[in-house]
């Protein structure tokens, strides 16, 4: 009995040992997403990492599927950050604001996505990284009528697989 509470004892002091050793550091390229901290208290390389490093999403102009200079940017960034997470896999999900014919949107809404997806691999990332879809005006990221509105629904957002 008594050598069974020390052995129970034991497992219990390597528990809290091992939960007390996680990274908070960013620069070890070494690390899987999942493991550590950034500053924000996110787990790096997880959706939460992506979207506040390096932002989530791109957006566009009215009928448009070029990246404007900002999205440029993102694009950059998103890259450098699915690069230091080389196991990572995404989506990119185009979108579209509420005008237009529901095939019509569909297609500018993949068109959205695959730019970004060409940005990305242009700057190194893995083309079997990624993958896309398009919703088109079927879901909206903003709520109301508002030109503000539209201009959030008008984006390609990389969420992480």
């Amino acid at each position: 009995m008594r050598i069974r509470d020390l052995a129970l004892l034991s497992c219990v002091a390597l528990t809290i040992a091992a939960c007390d050793t996680v990274p908070t550091t960013t620069d070890d390229s070494s690390l899987q997403a999942g493991q550590g901290l950034d500053a924000s208290g996110f787990a790096l390389g997880s959706q939460e990492d992506l979207a506040v490093t390096a932002g989530d999403r791109v957006f566009f102009g009215f009928d448009r599927f070029d990246l404007m200079p900002e999205g440029e940017q993102t694009a950059e960034r998103q890259a450098s950050w699915l690069q230091k997470y080389p196991n990572v896999t995404i989506t990119i999900s185009g979108y579209c604001d509420p005008r237009g014919t529901e095939e019509y949107n569909l297609g500018l809404g993949m068109r959205r996505a695959n730019t970004l997806k060409s940005a990305l691999v242009n700057a190194g990332v893995d083309e079997s990284r990624i993958a896309t879809i398009s919703y088109g005006k079927s879901i909206m990221l903003a709520e109301g009528s508002t030109e503000a509105a539209f201009a959030q629904d008008r984006a390609a957002v990389v969420t992480l697989n």
